[in-house]
C-alpha cells in the first residue's frame, strides 16, 4: 500500500513538473527577455533575503556562536549576489552563449536519464514505451542541437528552448497517461 501511494505521489509531481514546463515554455514563446529579466529580479530578491536574514542571524547570535556561523560571508555573498541579480540581469543575458552550453549539457542529462525510463518502461514490457524513447530521443538532439550548435541570437535559442519544453513536457504526460499497462 505505501509503495503505490509513494507511485501516486511520484507520478503526480511529474504531472505537476510536465505542466509547469509548458508553462515556462510558453512564457518563453511570448517575451523570453522579459521573461528572463523576472526569473532573474525575482531570484535577485530572495538572495537578498536570504541574505538580510543570515545576516541578522549572525549580528543576533553570541559572538562565539557567530564567529563559527560563517553568517557574516554568507549574507554578504546572498546580498550582493541578489543585488548583481536585481540591477545587472542585463549581464546574463550578454553572456547567455555560455549559459546557453550548460543548459545544453543539463538537457543531455536529462535526455540520458529519460532513456533510462524508456529502456526500463520496454523491459517492463509496457504498451507505449516507444512514446517514452520518442520523448528521450528528441531530448538528446535538442540537447545535442544547443552544445554544439549554440545560437548567436538570444531570442531564437529561448524560442527553441520554449518550443521543446512544451514538446518534452507534453511527450512526458502522454507516457504518463498511456505508459499504464
Amino acid at each position: 500500500m505505501k509503495n503505490n501511494r509513494h507511485s501516486i505521489d511520484r507520478n503526480l509531481m511529474n504531472l505537476i513538473l510536465c505542466i509547469g514546463e509548458i508553462v515556462i515554455g510558453a512564457l518563453l514563446l511570448i517575451n523570453p527577455v522579459a521573461f528572463t529579466s523576472a526569473v532573474l529580479v525575482a531570484l535577485g530578491v530572495i538572495l537578498v533575503l536570504l541574505g538580510g536574514a543570515r545576516l541578522t542571524g549572525y549580528f543576533r547570535a553570541a559572538p562565539e556562536v557567530a564567529a563559527q556561523s560563517g553568517g557574516l560571508v554568507t549574507g554578504l555573498s546572498f546580498l550582493l549576489a541578489g543585488l548583481f541579480c536585481i540591477f545587472r540581469w542585463e549581464w546574463f543575458v550578454l553572456t547567455f552563449p555560455i549559459l546557453t552550453v550548460v543548459y545544453g549539457v543539463l538537457t543531455l542529462a536529462n535526455g540520458i536519464n529519460k532513456l533510462q525510463w524508456a529502456v526500463d518502461a520496454l523491459r517492463l514490457g509496457q504498451k507505449y514505451w516507444y512514446l517514452a524513447m520518442i520523448g528521450a530521443g528528441l531530448t538528446l538532439v535538442f540537447g545535442g542541437l544547443i552544445v554544439f550548435n549554440p545560437f548567436t541570437t538570444t531570442a531564437v535559442l529561448w524560442t527553441f528552448i520554449g518550443i521543446s519544453l512544451i514538446i518534452e513536457a507534453v511527450l512526458d504526460i502522454l507516457c504518463f497517461v498511456f505508459g499504464k499497462k
